[in-house]
């Protein structure tokens, strides 16, 4: 499998992937940092169904994000494993 770069709203539930940007304004951005999300991290998809929530798993955090708010975030579909803690 290729690494492909696509909206967090478009990840499989079970994928892991590493974020790559986020596109929406400064109070998107500031939001989304506060809640410990940064470039570069690596963050696991838990569930995204319909045109609800997205609930993800960055580190040791649960996060329920919203489907616009995951439109704007940009992520990259990797192969490999997660990480051990």
């Amino acid at each position: 499998m290729e690494n492909r770069n696509l909206p967090l709203s478009a990840v499989s539930a079970g994928k892991e992937v590493t974020l790559i940007s986020i596109s929406g304004g400064k109070g998107l951005k500031i939001k989304l940092i506060g809640m410990g999300l940064k470039e570069g991290m690596r963050i696991r998809v838990l569930h995204t169904r319909g045109f609800g929530r997205c609930v993800i798993l960055a580190g040791n955090t649960r996060l329920a994000i919203g489907r616009g708010m995951a439109q704007k975030i940009l992520v990259r579909e990797e192969d490999g494993s997660w990480p051990e803690r």
